[in-house]
């Protein structure tokens, strides 16, 4: 199959999910095209048999680059198959209230952009303070000090479950060929 993967990161960490995605993908012998979307804008998405589309949360919204290259391919996204990989360090955790947030913020970037993923992955991100500004990275040690006590609020953490990525988007791709 021949696959799009576009992305928009802020930190980084959507991007490894990104290129790990694409070279699993390639190495099971599929044909990848991998590219931040804010550089693909006039791309012919008619071109794949699938998409995906990866963005991070940050204050209860995904990047602008994402956002806009949904809504301007909108039509096709939704007459395709499509995997949206949600990351975001809420998806690390097991609160209720946390995944009900994710939903929302979900629906509600279907509603601004007009696209509807056929199918949606939320993934874990990462804590990365040293790539943080002076603001940042004072918002983030308070965000992760409430939600995980023992870390080492001044060292980058990983909290992708890359085996969970990997089953998730093989059910995806599963499901394509169905």
């Amino acid at each position: 199959m021949k696959l799009f993967i576009g992305y928009a990161t802020t930190e980084g960490q959507t991007q490894k999910i990104a290129r790990h995605i694409a070279d699993r993908l390639f190495d099971m012998g599929h044909m990848i095209e991998l590219s931040p979307v804010a550089d693909a804008e006039t791309m012919d998405l008619t071109r794949f048999d699938g998409v995906i589309l990866a963005g991070s949360l940050h204050a209860g919204h995904y990047q602008k680059a994402l956002s806009g290259f949904a809504a301007q391919h909108a039509d096709t996204l939704n007459d395709m198959p499509s995997l949206m990989i949600s990351v975001s360090l809420a998806a690390a955790g097991h609160d209720a209230d946390d995944w009900r947030t994710l939903d929302t913020i979900l629906s509600e970037f279907g509603e601004a952009t007009g696209w509807t993923p056929g199918d949606v992955a939320q993934v874990a991100g990462a804590y990365a303070p040293s790539r943080y500004d002076v603001f940042r990275r004072f918002i983030m040690r308070r965000i992760i000090a409430a939600k995980d006590p023992e870390v080492d609020l001044d060292s980058d953490r990983e909290y992708t479950d890359w085996d969970r990525l990997d089953a998730l988007v093989d059910g995806w791709l599963n499901n394509m060929s169905v």
